[in-house]
């Protein structure tokens, strides 16, 4: 039963559409969370980081999958 409801994903259109619309924003959103911001200093980047292990801010990172650490554009949005 629950294969047949996977097998009429794409045999729906308005779901396809859907579907392909948010596999399209999350490429969109992991290639530009590997843009870096120009004019930072990834050394002093690197090193607030290191000193910032274990506060709110490392947890963030974390949850930011690491974009923040590298400060590309998407996650200042």
């Amino acid at each position: 039963m629950i294969q047949s409801g996977y097998q009429n994903i794409f045999k729906l259109p308005d779901l396809k559409r859907k579907l392909l619309i948010t596999l399209a924003f999350l490429f969109v959103y992991r290639v530009g969370v590997h843009v870096p911001t120009p004019g930072i200093d990834a050394v002093a980047l690197a090193s607030f980081f290191d000193s910032a292990r274990g506060t709110l801010f490392a947890m963030f990172n974390m949850f930011s999958g690491g974009a923040l650490e590298q400060l590309s554009v998407f996650p200042l949005e």
